[in-house]
């Protein structure tokens, strides 16, 4: 009898584990190569800016130089949301641009 609880016991931890794991990993990453002239200095308004578009959940600027590596809810954002996010971030004599890699 304690034998078959601690298997039941087991076995549900294991699927809660599972169907964890499976949330965590579930999204959308979209990689953007970033240009525009000064663009590198204002990275911190890129990230605000695509953070700002409705189902992003964060934004790495470190991984890979000169790119945004974006990460998303499933089906919820599209590339070019993206990159229209990017290509407004703009000030005087300075802009970005980014276009989404394939």
């Amino acid at each position: 009898m304690q034998f078959t609880r601690k298997l039941v016991m087991a076995a549900a931890v294991g699927i809660a584990l599972a169907a964890a794991q499976a949330g965590a990993g579930s999204g959308d990453k979209t990689t953007l190569m970033l240009g525009g002239k000064f663009c590198e200095h204002y990275l911190g308004d890129v990230e605000t800016a695509l953070k700002k578009v409705p189902g992003v959940k964060s934004v790495d600027l470190k991984s890979m130089k000169g790119h945004a590596i974006v990460d998303s809810e499933a089906g919820k954002v599209k590339p070019g949301q993206l990159t229209d996010a990017v290509n407004k971030v703009k000030g005087d004599g300075w802009h970005c641009t980014a276009e989404a890699m394939k």
